[in-house]
């Protein structure tokens, strides 16, 4: 009896290693992928470690149906007692499960990589909330691995419609049973790339949505990230994994070397297509920040260049760098807020907590802003009750008018909003942000709560921020009509489709305090950039403690204001670009052209194994 029991110990033990391998170099390969996004930017690195996961989804596909039919087949083994043959549910369930594991273990290990920001909103009073942000990192990757599974599921799933062609297995018969099934490798890795970029579709509007770190934002900084313009980001994620996919079949074959080409071939076309594209037309010039450092990015057309005339305005984004930990704070809240002045203004503020290094002045000479930008929630006061403030602001600029990022009230609910002031320091116009961030910025279902008698998350009794009625225009007269987009809205691309009207630019206000220092900033950055490719349209950004900057329509940085600095960026507007084909459609023929895609290669795949036993 104890023999018996160590021999089934010990066959779970041999099931259990190979499984935590498995799962192991698949978190592995999963955060080797998310080195390519930003800061770190090293999108071949993700090529090669979506191609080696491919390539064990792949394997793992194989397995599973193996291991499905050798379990639910009828013994053949002499004298052995005979097994009934297991149900179409249990074989496809057998057959998704390990690929489906397998993927999740790969989402988890690209999400606490790519994801490890969300670490930093709890360091900012971390003596009450550090203990939270390892279960909240975990959370979040735990996440982002559910949606990869749903991929590894799909992938499975085209193991258990194939087998169904296998004569003996769609029957639980013995004929075959245990055998891999050959061929089906290269398929499924295929509609597990397929599945991938359709998981992140999913993932972009599920719930409110969390479009962030998707694997096609690796190549944003490249010239393949043009194509943006033709499909959006999920355009991004069908080539990088469509080359990925092609890059697992390598094999010293002719089959080998066709998948050769193919990665050479879309890798390549996409590659000068966007370079060609990016030669197409200039940008408009900027002018030099005025910074104690120079900007990581500034570019210039040739003086001769037709397209570079002065538009028809000039911005003024201010960058008070004001660390979160001290914003809110009422010693230093009354500091910050003479910063932005004095910076709006073009003279040195007062030394202070983020003014090192000094600011530097404009030069003489430097032509007057017609629009100066302030960052979200800059003003530590409700707009309805900051008469003062707006007539200081007013006397400050000289009557420029100034984009404010300030909270108001209406009633008991508080709004998260950008306010437009004039002369004398009237409102001229008022946004509120609508896609407000989920336990964040409000609860979820705080005012159905309330309803039941529990009000303390609910944003109609003034608990969070209330959404605004959706996306609208702000007239800015010469400057034309821009999109506000406060901080988050930035990151979906389907909000900036839905604007009544097209605008002229798009004007994103954030505070990117809460992502401190490393990885947060420049995916907010990076996510900026690719709304200016995907609409055709100049995106002029002014952010807390940055990065601040002026992004043509094709999503070049033309000027930024250095990450954790005080000071101004002076910027002609760039002119936009017609509407783009994505701007046009949308995410939806990427959608319809992933399903037909998954359709005919388990079709295709089916059909051949089919034909393989005639």
């Amino acid at each position: 009896m104890r023999d018996g029991q160590g021999t089934r110990r010990l066959g779970r033990l041999h099931r259990i290693w190979p499984a935590l391998g498995r799962g192991g170099l698949a978190a592995g390969l999963g955060a080797l992928a998310a080195l390519g996004q930003a800061p770190w930017g090293l999108w071949g690195l993700s090529l090669l470690a979506l191609a080696g996961l491919f390539a064990l989804i792949g394997h793992r596909v194989a397995a599973g149906d193996r291991v499905a039919t050798r379990d639910c087949a009828p013994s053949a083994r002499p004298g052995a007692r005979a097994r009934p043959a297991a149900g179409p549910a249990r074989r496809l369930w057998r057959a998704m499960r390990g690929p489906a594991g397998t993927a999740f273990w790969a989402g988890l290990g690209y999400g606490a990589v790519a994801l490890s920001w969300i670490v930093e909103p709890f360091q900012v009073e971390a003596e009450r909330y550090a203990w939270m942000a390892p279960f909240a990192l975990a959370a979040m990757a735990a996440g982002m691995g559910l949606f990869w599974a749903l991929a590894g599921a799909l992938a499975g799933a085209l193991a258990g419609v194939v087998s169904a062609a296998t004569p003996g297995r769609a029957l639980g018969g013995a004929a075959g049973a245990g055998a891999p099934l050959r061929g089906v490798q290269g398929p499924a890795a295929l509609v597990f790339a397929l599945g991938l970029v359709l998981s992140e579709a999913l993932r972009s509007v599920l719930l409110t949505g969390f479009p962030w770190a998707l694997v096609g934002h690796v190549l944003i900084p490249t010239p393949m990230g043009q194509i943006a313009s033709l499909g959006g980001a999920l355009a991004l994620s069908l080539v990088l994994t469509l080359a990925a996919a092609a890059l697992s079949q390598l094999r010293p074959t002719p089959a080998g070397a066709a998948a050769l080409g193919g990665v050479m071939g879309l890798l390549g076309g996409g590659w000068l297509w966007g370079a060609a594209r990016l030669a197409e037309a200039p940008t408009a010039p900027v002018a030099v920040p005025a910074t104690a450092e120079t900007p990581a990015h500034f570019e210039t057309p040739a003086p001769d260049d037709p397209a570079a005339a002065r538009p028809a305005g000039r911005i003024r984004i201010v960058q008070p760098n004001a660390a979160q930990a001290l914003k809110w704070q009422p010693d230093h809240a009354r500091g910050f807020f003479f910063r932005l002045l004095d910076l709006s203004a073009g003279v040195t503020p007062e030394p202070g907590p983020g003014a090192d290094p000094p600011f530097a002045p404009p030069p003489p000479g430097t032509p007057r802003p017609d629009l100066i930008i302030w960052p979200e929630t800059a003003v530590p006061y409700l707009l309805d009750e900051a008469r003062i403030a707006r007539e200081m602001i007013a006397e400050a600029t000289g009557g420029t008018p100034v984009v404010v990022g300030i909270q108001r009230r209406d009633g008991p609910r508080i709004y998260n909003s950008a306010a437009l002031i004039g002369a004398g320091g009237q409102v001229l116009s008022v946004y509120d942000k609508f896609h407000l961030v989920p336990f964040g910025e409000y609860m979820p279902m705080g005012d159905l709560l309330a309803r039941h008698g529990i009000s303390a998350f609910a944003a109609q009794e003034g608990h969070g921020y209330t959404a605004g009625p959706g996306a609208r225009l702000m007239d800015l007269g010469a400057l034309g009509r821009a999109q506000p987009l406060i901080c988050y809205e930035a990151v979906f691309a389907r909000d900036l489709l839905a604007a009544p009207a097209r605008p002229d630019w798009l004007m994103q206000i954030t505070n990117d305090a809460w992502f401190g220092t490393r990885s947060g900033p420049w995916q907010h950055l990076a996510q900026a950039r690719l709304r200016a490719i995907e609409t055709g349209l100049p995106l002029v950004r002014a952010a807390n403690t940055g990065v601040s900057a002026v992004i043509d329509a094709k999503g070049r940085l033309l000027a930024t204001l250095p990450l954790d600095r005080a000071g101004v960026l002076d910027a002609d507007l760039p002119p936009a670009l017609p509407a783009t084909l994505y701007a046009r459609t949308g995410d939806r023929p990427v959608v319809a052209g992933l399903l037909l895609m998954i359709a005919i290669v388990t079709f295709l795949s089916w059909r051949r194994r089919r034909h393989a036993f005639d």
